[in-house]
């Protein structure tokens, strides 16, 4: 029997260009069987002190339980996680830990199996998606701001998302009527086709009112969806901005749980599911919760906006959904993108296709691992 032999995770430290150089943290895992079959996974913990506890979490909780069971059962090991971690499990830590694990256990058996993760996950439903450049808006001018997402389509993007209020020089974010005038400027760069879609996210601080205002105006500049306008967590508050906006709503990002999921699906507020399989409990995870955002007829967007390892498990799972319609790109070189793997996920002409090698399907380069890692346990 093919049995987990030995887990080991690297806290890394990089600077994004995506995101105005500031240094970001991750965990990434590497898992290997007896038999010498390898798998990497991602927990997507940010934060210094998070990253450290999660580590902690699988050194002393998860690895000791898992040490000797057999890493071809990844539905058994999920649940075994899950039962493990059930007083202080369902969301947070716990969740960012199961993550990478069954991440790396799901390309192991990809690997074993020889076949690409997207056919464990019952094929492709989709032969290819939309590639489209998610970024933050950051530069000091607004003119700088909308010939840099032009650049975007020029590189073949088909859409762009775009976060408000982010880490660097720009004003948007901050001022709706500023933000309204910084639509209609690349709605005036770009034409009328071009998809634009924006995500407010943490740092847009909106009421309702406000939200809705935005939201409508945003609509008739053709924006395709506005991300997370509120606080996630305030349902009531998303309610009473869905009844007053025929505007898409894209919330889901910060959810960790299919309970979570479902009860984000029921309010029915939300029209587009966005799921990080670092952070949602992994490939298992985001699979129940793609089935879950099927039974509801939502769109799924997977959240692929750190390392090459997750931009390919949400590839994979992207295409094996019925639910998505478009895939994201950070549309800079990054060193964990273009350097951690010997292959980068990368679209074609626009379009995010299928990577047809076994399991994740890249080849993660150890030196370039340990090179950016800050602490490994």
């Amino acid at each position: 029997m093919t049995r987990i032999a030995k887990i080991d995770t690297f806290l890394i430290r990089y600077p994004d260009p995506n995101d105005f150089n500031f240094d970001r943290q991750t965990v990434i895992l590497r898992a290997e069987t007896n038999d010498g079959v390898t798998g990497w996974g991602e927990a997507i913990a940010m934060w210094p002190e998070a990253c450290r506890a999660v580590q902690l979490l699988i050194a002393d909780g998860l690895k000791p339980i898992l040490m000797g069971e057999n890493a071809l059962a990844t539905e058994a090991r999920w649940e075994q996680m899950r039962r493990h971690t059930w007083w202080y499990g369902e969301g947070g830590l716990a969740s960012l830990a199961i993550s990478a694990i069954d991440m790396a256990l799901w390309d192991i058996r990809g690997k074993f199996e020889g076949r690409p993760l997207y056919q464990l996950l019952g094929g492709l439903k989709k032969d290819r998606l939309p590639a489209c450049a998610s970024s933050h808006v950051n530069k000091a001018t607004m003119e700088e701001c909308v010939a840099e997402v032009a650049s975007f389509f020029e590189q073949g993007f088909r859409s762009c998302k775009l976060g408000f209020a982010k880490k660097g020089q720009s004003n948007i974010g901050k001022n709706l009527n500023k933000d309204i005038e910084f639509i209609k400027a690349l709605r005036a760069a770009l034409g009328p086709k071009a998809e634009i879609l924006v995500d407010a996210g943490n740092g847009v601080q909106w009421d309702v009112e406000t939200a809705i205002n935005g939201a409508n105006q945003m609509l008739e500049l053709g924006v395709g969806w506005l991300e997370e306008p509120l606080y996630p967590t305030h349902d009531a508050e998303y309610r009473q901005l869905k009844a007053a906006t025929k505007m898409p709503i894209a919330s889901g990002e910060r959810e960790f749980t299919g309970a979570g999921y479902r009860r984000l699906m029921e309010g029915g507020a939300v029209d587009i599911i966005g799921v990080d399989p670092a952070r949602a409990e992994g490939i298992t995870g985001f699979a129940k919760i793609d089935a879950l955002a099927g039974q509801f007829h939502k769109t799924i967007n997977a959240h692929a906006w750190s390392t090459a390892i997750t931009t390919a498990a949400s590839l994979h799972l992207s295409l094996a959904s019925e639910n998505t319609r478009l895939f994201e790109f950070k549309p800079f070189e990054v060193v964990v993108q273009q350097d951690l793997v010997t292959e980068p996920v990368w679209h074609r002409d626009g379009w995010a296709y299928p990577v047809n090698r076994p399991g994740l399907g890249i080849n993660v380069r150890q030196d370039v691992v340990e090179k950016l890692t800050v602490y490994r346990s």
